[in-house]
C-alpha cells in the first residue's frame, strides 16, 4: 500500500522533490525564477502548481496516470497541502465551499487556444460528479452533463471554435439535479472553411463516417472529398478518433436530452442539407452570377424543404427597400459571384448556428428545474488568439480574454489591495497593469467611444455588401482612438496592445462580419419550408425588424461578455491559469521564450507578490463565526456577543499566534495558509465527532435488525451439518470486533469505498501447526489477513507495524471446510494455498461471507463438513516442512468445551467434548442474546415490582439491635435480659479474629488495545492488566480495571 495513505506527500522519501509545488515559496520572485520552477516540474510530470489558491496548469500533451478513481479517493475531503498539486484539489475545495458556505462556485480557466482548458473542465465536471451523491435522479442528471458534453464537442470542434459557460445546480444536500449552458460565440466561418490541416466540425465526419445505409440514401451521403465545405484541407481524418463510433455517442446523446426520433432526423437533415448546399457553386455572365450547374440544387431544397427556383433566386439576387419622399419602393438586385458565394455561406452558418442555439435550448430545457439553489459553474472559453492574419473573430475572442483578465485583476490584484487600506491591515501597496484602459479602448460608449461604437456606426450606414465600407471604419478609427497609447494603426488594420501582446488586425471584412445580418430574402424562403422544424429555426417578425436597428455580432458579444462578468462576480471564484509550453504540442518540448512571455502577461509574478505580502485568507466576521462555531460551546450554536469578540474567542481557542491573523472593521485576516489549515481539520474533527455518536447510534438500531436476522440465516447455514457450542445460538452479533473505525493502521490496507463487513482478532495455523494471531478482515471485495512485525531498519526501527499478510478476492475463494463437531476451526480454500483459521465468531462470520460470496459469484459458497480435513500449504521455506504439500486435521470427540491439540507429523489431531446436537435451533427471545458476557444483574426484584397490582409497602422502623434467627425470646425475665447483655459486652471484648485474605482474582494482560464499542465495555491499551470477573464461554469476559467494570473480548488478551 502506498505510504501517500498514510504520510503527507512531502514526508514520503520515494516521492522525487521537482521545484516548489506553491511558487509562493520562491526564494527569488522573478519571471526566471518562477519558469525555470514549472520547467522542472513539467519535464517530471507534475503539470500543476500552486500560487496560493490560484492553479498553474501546464499542457502535457500526453496522458498521465494522475486522474483514476484513486486520485478522486485522495483528494476527496483533503486539505490543499496533504497532496500534491492537482486539479482535483481545486475542484474539492469548490465543492467543500458550496455547500459549507452556501455561496455559489465558479472556476476561470484562463490562458491561451491549445494551453490545455477544455480538458481542465472536463477533469472539473468528472471529478464534481463522482463525488457529489447517488441516487437515480442524481445519476440521470450526472449522465446528462457528461452527454452534453459529447454532443456539444462533436457539433462545435474544438474550443477555440466555440465558448461555453456551464452551470453545475445542485440540491443542498449536495446533490447535482440540474444544469443550464450559455454559449459564446460559435466562429461560423469554420462551418464553410477550414484552415490547412485541420477538419470541420465534428458532426460532418461523423454522419459521413456512421449514417445508415437508409440515411446515406435519403441524405445524399458521400464521401468528404465530394463537400466543398470538407474538402478544402485535404484532412478527413484525425489519429485517435472513431468518427463511426463517436456519430453513436451523439445520437444517443440527443435522445438522452429528450429529442424525438423525428427530431434527430431532422437534426442530421439540416447537417447534410448544409454539406449540399456548398456544393452549389456560381459563373459569371454578363457581371452577374448565374448558378453553374442546377443539378447541385436538388438535394439541398430537397433536404430543406424548400423551391429549387426559389432557392435559385434567393443566392443569385435580393430585394432591397429604397425610400423615395417618404414612400418605400421595393427592387430586386442582382448579385455577382462573389456576392452570391457570400448569400449562399451567409444561409449555410445561419442553418448551423441556429441548429447549435437549438440543441443548447433542449440541453438546457432538459436539465432545467424549478428553482435555483446552489451551482458550481465551469468556464471553457477560447483562449487568447495571435495569428499571421487576424481577422474580426480574433477580435471578439481577445477581447473576451481582456474582460476576463480584468476579472482575474479586479478580484486577486486591485480589490485585495484595496480591502486591505479599506479595512485598517497594514500593507505595502504593489504595483501591477490595470487593463481595464484596453476593455475601454474596445467596448466604451461615451467620449472617447470605442472600437466597437464605432463599428457598429460604420455598418449602420453600409449599402449592400458595403464596397469600402472597411477603410471607412479604418479612417475614422485613426480619427477617433488615436491618441490613445494602446492603439495604432497601419494601411491595413489597427494594432491593440492587448495584455497579452500586441496584435494587428486586418480590417478586411470586419464590417460585414459585424453586421451578422441575413437577408430577409433569405429568411423568408427558409420560413417557407414544408419542415416545420426548420420553420422554428427562423421565428423573426420581418415587418417588425424591418423598423429597428439590427443587432450586430460585436453588441452581441459585448453584451454576453458583460453578462458572463456579472454572471462570475455573482459567485465566489477560482483560477486556473493555463500554460501552453510549446507550439510543436509535443510532450516534453520547452520552449523558454513561450512560456516566459505567458508568465509575464498572465500576470504570476504580481499574483506572488500580493499572495506572499498578503493575507491567504479573508472572512467577513460574521461569516466567519457560523463556520467555525462549533470548535467551541460558547460560539455553537450561536454567539451571543459582539461577533467581533467572537472571533477572537475562536482564535485564542485553537491558540493561534496573534502575528498569524489581523482583524479588520468587518474581517478576519489570516496570513498563512498552514493557520486556515488548522481550523479546518479541528471544524472537521469535531464533525467527526458528532457525526460518530449520531452514527453509532443509527448504526446500532439498524444493527440489532440487521443481525437479528443475519443470526437466524447463520443458524441455518449450520443447522444438521456441525455440532453447537453452548450460550452461542442467541449471541448477538456485532461484525466489527476490533473498532476498525477507530484504527487507522488497519483501514490503511482497506479500501476508501470498502464497507467492512466483519472484523476480528483470529487464531491462524501455519504448516506446523504454530499458531499466530491475525486480524480478519471481510469486505464486499476482499478477504483480508493483517499481521504484525517488527521494523528491522529506518527511523521506526524496532517498533511494531501492521502488514497486509494475505488479501483474496471473494470469487478465487473455492470453498470453507469445518468439522461436525462444535469446535472453531474453519479452512479457507483458495487456489494457491489454504488459510486454516480459528475464531470463536465463525458463525458470524460464515453467515457474511456466504452471502458477500453469493452476491459476488452469483453462485453459492460451497460448505464442506467433515471430521478430516485437508488443506494446502504455502511454496517456499526450507527443512522438513520445506516443500508444497497438504496437511490434515482430523477431529474426534473428547472431553470438555476447550479444544486439546496434538500435532503429528503432517497431522494435527483435535480433541473436543460433545456440543449441542447438530439440530439445535436458536430461541426466538429478542433480548440481547443467550450470551451472559458476564454482565451483572442490577434490577432484582423488578418482575415482582412489574407484575404484582398490590402497593409496594413500607418497611417499618426498628429502634433497637437487629432480630436475628435463634434471638432469646424476650420476656419480663430480669435475669435473661442482663445475661443478654453480659454476652454482647463480653463478645464485644473478644479481640477480633484475623479475616481470611481475599482470594486473588484472576488477571490478563491486553495483547493490543481496545475501544469499547457500547456502553458495557470496557476500553483498555496493549499492556493493560485487567482483573477477570468472569469469564464466559461466548468469548465476551467481565473484568475490572481502574476502578471501572465491562466486558470485552477475550482473544485480545493473555492470562497471567
Amino acid at each position: 500500500m502506498s505510504s501517500f495513505y498514510r504520510r503527507y506527500h512531502w514526508q514520503t522519501q520515494n516521492v522525487k522533490v521537482s521545484g516548489v509545488d506553491d511558487m509562493v515559496l520562491l526564494s527569488k520572485i522573478n519571471e526566471e525564477a518562477i519558469t525555470d520552477n514549472l520547467k522542472k516540474r513539467y519535464m517530471d510530470d507534475y503539470i500543476f502548481t500552486y500560487i496560493g489558491a490560484v492553479l498553474i496548469s501546464v499542457n502535457p500533451f500526453k496522458q498521465l496516470p494522475y486522474f483514476t478513481d484513486r486520485e478522486v479517493e485522495l483528494y476527496q475531503g483533503a486539505a490543499q497541502y496533504e497532496n500534491p498539486p492537482h486539479i482535483y484539489a481545486l475542484a474539492d475545495n469548490m465543492y467543500r465551499n458550496m455547500m459549507i458556505d452556501a455561496e455559489n462556485q465558479c472556476v476561470i480557466i484562463s490562458g491561451e487556444s491549445g494551453a490545455g482548458k477544455t480538458v481542465a473542465a472536463k477533469y472539473i465536471m468528472s471529478y464534481v460528479s463522482k463525488v457529489s451523491g447517488g441516487g437515480p435522479k442524481v445519476q440521470g442528471c450526472k449522465t446528462l452533463l457528461l452527454f452534453y458534453i459529447s454532443l456539444l464537442a462533436n457539433f462545435s470542434s474544438v474550443s477555440r471554435f466555440h465558448g461555453k459557460y456551464f452551470e453545475i445546480q445542485f440540491s443542498r444536500g449536495g446533490e447535482p439535479d440540474g444544469g443550464k449552458i450559455s454559449n459564446f460565440l460559435l466562429e461560423k466561418s469554420r462551418v464553410v472553411s477550414q484552415n490547412n490541416g485541420e477538419r470541420n466540425f465534428h458532426i460532418y465526419y461523423q454522419l459521413l463516417s456512421g449514417a445508415t445505409k437508409e440515411q446515406r440514401e435519403n441524405l445524399g451521403i458521400t464521401t468528404p472529398d465530394y463537400y466543398l465545405y470538407m474538402n478544402q484541407s485535404g484532412t478527413y481524418t484525425v489519429e485517435d478518433v472513431d468518427d463511426k463510433k463517436d456519430f453513436s455517442e451523439t445520437v444517443s446523446a440527443m435522445s438522452v436530452i429528450g429529442l424525438s426520433m423525428d427530431e434527430q432526423d431532422a437534426v442530421m437533415q439540416i447537417v447534410a442539407g448544409i454539406l449540399h448546399l456548398g456544393n452549389i457553386t456560381f459563373r459569371e455572365e454578363g457581371n452577374y452570377a448565374v448558378v453553374e450547374s442546377e443539378d447541385f440544387l436538388a438535394f439541398p431544397s430537397y433536404l430543406l424543404g424548400i423551391a429549387q427556383d426559389g432557392l435559385k433566386k434567393k443566392l443569385t439576387s435580393r430585394v432591397m427597400d429604397s425610400k423615395w419622399g417618404g414612400k418605400t419602393e421595393s427592387i430586386s438586385v442582382t448579385l455577382n459571384t462573389e456576392q452570391a458565394c457570400f448569400s449562399r455561406d451567409a444561409l449555410s452558418k445561419a442553418l448551423y448556428a441556429r441548429l447549435f442555439d437549438y440543441l443548447v435550448d433542449a440541453i438546457n430545457k432538459a436539465m432545467q428545474k424549478d428553482h435555483e439553489e446552489f451551482n458550481i459553474g465551469v468556464l471553457d472559453i477560447y483562449g487568447f488568439e495571435i495569428f499571421q492574419q487576424n481577422g474580426f473573430e480574433q477580435f471578439c475572442i481577445n477581447f473576451v480574454n481582456e474582460k476576463l483578465q480584468q476579472i482575474f485583476i479586479e478580484l486577486t490584484l486591485k480589490a485585495e489591495q484595496e480591502e486591505y487600506v479599506q479595512e485598517g491591515i497594514k500593507w505595502t501597496p504593489i504595483e501591477y497593469f490595470n487593463n481595464k484602459v484596453v476593455c475601454d479602448l474596445i467596448e466604451s460608449k461615451v467620449n472617447p467611444v470605442g472600437i466597437l461604437s464605432i463599428l457598429d456606426d460604420v455598418c449602420a450606414t453600409m449599402h449592400a455588401k458595403g464596397e469600402g465600407a472597411d477603410q471607412t471604419l479604418l479612417q475614422k478609427l485613426q480619427a477617433q482612438v488615436s491618441t490613445n497609447e494602446h492603439f495604432n494603426s497601419w494601411n491595413k488594420g489597427f494594432i491593440v496592445h492587448h495584455y497579452a501582446g500586441k496584435v494587428s488586425y486586418n480590417v478586411s471584412g470586419f464590417c460585414e462580419r459585424n453586421r451578422d445580418v441575413l437577408f430577409n430574402d433569405i429568411i423568408e424562403l427558409m420560413q417557407s419550408s414544408e419542415f416545420t422544424f426548420i420553420q422554428g429555426l427562423f421565428p423573426e417578425n420581418l415587418e417588425a425588424e424591418k423598423k429597428g436597428r439590427p443587432t450586430t455580432a460585436g453588441a452581441k458579444i459585448k453584451k454576453q461578455a458583460n453578462n458572463l462578468v456579472q454572471t462570475l462576480m455573482k459567485c465566489t471564484p477560482h483560477y486556473i491559469r493555463c500554460i501552453k509550453p510549446n507550439e510543436t504540442k509535443k510532450s516534453r518540448d520547452w520552449e523558454e521564450s513561450r512560456v516566459k512571455h505567458q508568465v509575464e502577461y498572465l500576470g504570476l509574478r504580481e499574483n506572488i507578490r500580493v499572495r506572499r505580502a498578503g493575507y491567504a485568507f479573508r472572512r467577513v466576521f460574521k461569516k466567519f463565526l457560523q463556520r467555525y462555531a462549533i470548535l467551541t460551546k460558547e460560539t455553537w450554536p450561536k454567539w451571543r456577543g459582539d461577533e467581533k469578540q467572537g472571533v477572537l474567542h475562536l482564535l485564542k481557542s485553537v491558540n493561534m499566534d496573534q502575528d498569524q491573523y489581523q482583524l479588520g472593521k468587518s474581517k478576519i485576516f489570516i496570513k498563512a495558509p498552514e493557520s486556515l489549515f488548522l481550523l479546518e481539520e479541528m471544524r472537521e474533527r469535531k464533525y467527526n465527532g458528532y457525526a460518530r455518536v449520531i452514527q453509532q447510534a443509527w448504526r446500532k438500531h439498524i444493527a440489532v435488525r440487521k443481525y437479528v436476522r443475519m443470526r437466524e440465516e447463520a443458524s441455518d447455514i449450520l443447522l444438521n451439518k456441525k455440532e453447537r457450542r453452548r450460550n452461542s445460538l442467541n449471541r448477538n452479533f456485532m461484525g466489527d470486533y476490533i473498532g476498525t473505525d477507530n484504527r487507522p493502521e488497519i483501514r490503511q490496507f482497506v479500501g476508501r469505498r470498502e464497507r467492512i463487513e466483519f472484523a476480528d482478532v483470529v487464531v491462524k495455523y501455519d504448516r506446523r501447526f504454530k499458531t499466530v494471531k491475525r486480524d480478519l478482515i471481510l469486505t464486499s471485495k476482499f478477504l483480508y489477513l493483517i499481521g504484525r512485525e517488527k521494523v528491522k531498519q529506518g527511523p521506526d526501527k524496532g517498533q511494531i507495524r501492521e502488514v497486509l499478510k494475505r488479501q483474496i478476492q471473494l470469487e478465487k475463494i473455492q470453498s470453507v471446510s469445518l468439522s461436525t463437531l462444535q469446535d472453531d476451526f474453519f479452512i479457507v480454500h483458495e487456489e494457491q494455498y489454504d488459510s486454516v483459521l480459528e475464531s470463536i465468531f465463525k458463525t458470524e462470520f460464515l453467515s457474511l461471507l456466504y452471502k458477500r460470496y453469493e452476491e459476488k459469484t452469483q453462485r453459492k459458497l460451497p460448505l464442506k463438513f467433515n471430521n478430516l480435513l485437508e488443506f494446502k500449504v504455502k511454496k517456499g521455506g526450507w527443512g522438513p516442512f520445506a516443500s508444497a504439500g497438504s496437511r490434515q486435521i482430523q477431529f474426534q470427540v473428547g472431553q470438555g468445551d476447550n479444544v486439546v491439540l496434538k500435532p503429528s507429523s503432517k497431522t494435527l489431531i483435535v480433541s473436543i467434548g460433545p456440543g449441542l446436537p447438530k439440530n439445535s435451533n436458536q430461541s426466538t427471545s429478542s433480548g440481547r442474546g443467550g450470551v451472559n458476557r458476564g454482565r451483572q444483574n442490577s434490577s432484582r426484584g423488578s418482575m415482582l415490582r412489574r407484575q404484582s397490582s398490590m402497593d409496594q409497602p413500607t418497611l417499618p422502623r426498628y429502634n433497637g439491635l437487629r432480630p436475628t434467627q435463634n434471638q432469646t425470646k424476650i420476656n419480663n425475665d430480669m435475669g435473661s435480659f442482663n445475661y443478654t447483655i453480659y454476652n454482647i459486652f463480653y463478645l464485644a471484648r473478644l479481640p477480633k479474629p484475623t479475616p481470611r485474605p481475599k482470594p486473588r482474582a484472576p488477571q490478563c494482560r491486553a495483547l493490543y488495545a481496545y475501544d469499547a464499542q457500547d456502553t458495557d465495555e470496557l476500553s483498555f491499551n496493549a499492556d493493560d492488566i485487567i482483573e477477570i470477573v468472569n469469564e464466559d464461554p461466548s468469548g465476551w469476559w467481565f473484568g475490572r480495571l481502574r476502578g471501572r467494570e465491562g466486558v470485552f473480548p477475550g482473544n485480545y488478551v493473555e492470562k497471567i
